[in-house]
């Protein structure tokens, strides 16, 4: 489900069974500082260095730029950044970025979480939260999810989902000042709609007792 408010900022919220996807604004700064600071060995290893300075800016201003930069992408339909709430509580972020229309139809998927929740299926969930989005509501085509092959928590969540790997493309990114290779995950909007009934019971209506 999804509402938003008419306004120069209209905030866009996706409802999952127990996250909250709400796009940010200045006054979650606090919240996302305390865990970008708190996570921050588990988190910047998995980074690229140059967006390291604007993940852990120390200042309000630098917080709210980037979440100026995520409205302007959203306005031109090119990119949707979104907080992760569970429980009323900021626990991370998941982003559908480099929206390709055309021929194309297609983008990628990001995330991060707070290692203090991670391994409780909010990460999944919030994946299948913005894939219902993605090809419910956007129309995609296509949606990516490059993971470092190392980085077991990431590829956990996509294995859950049971997303198709199509290999691995080598010194795909720079992280952390290196060349890494990645595991590339894709689903397409054929896929999701055979897969759909099951993800969405599985990971978004309400469990039954």
């Amino acid at each position: 489900m999804v509402t938003t408010r008419s306004s120069i900022y209209s905030p866009i919220s996706l409802h999952g069974r127990r996250v909250l996807l709400r796009t940010l604004s200045e006054p979650d700064y606090e919240n996302w500082h305390e865990v970008r600071t708190r996570c921050r060995d588990w988190l910047l290893k998995w980074e690229p260095r140059s967006a390291h300075s604007s993940h852990l800016a120390e200042d309000l201003r630098s917080f709210v730029n980037r979440c100026a930069i995520r409205e302007r992408e959203r306005q031109m339909g090119t990119g949707y950044g979104f907080g992760i709430f569970h429980e009323s509580r900021f626990v991370g972020e998941i982003t559908l970025s480099s929206i390709q229309r055309g021929p194309l139809q297609s983008a990628f998927i990001g995330y991060w979480i707070d290692e203090a929740v991670a391994g409780q299926g909010l990460m999944p969930e919030a994946v299948v939260t913005l894939l219902q989005y993605s090809f419910e509501t956007l129309r995609l085509h296509r949606i990516e999810i490059n993971i470092i092959p190392r980085n077991a928590p990431s590829r956990r969540v996509v294995e859950k989902l049971s997303l198709r790997c199509e290999g691995i493309a080598e010194r795909y990114l720079e992280i952390d000042g290196a060349w890494e290779d990645h595991a590339r995950y894709a689903i397409t909007s054929e896929e999701w709609r055979d897969c759909a009934p099951k993800l969405v019971a599985n990971w978004l209506l309400p469990q039954r007792d």
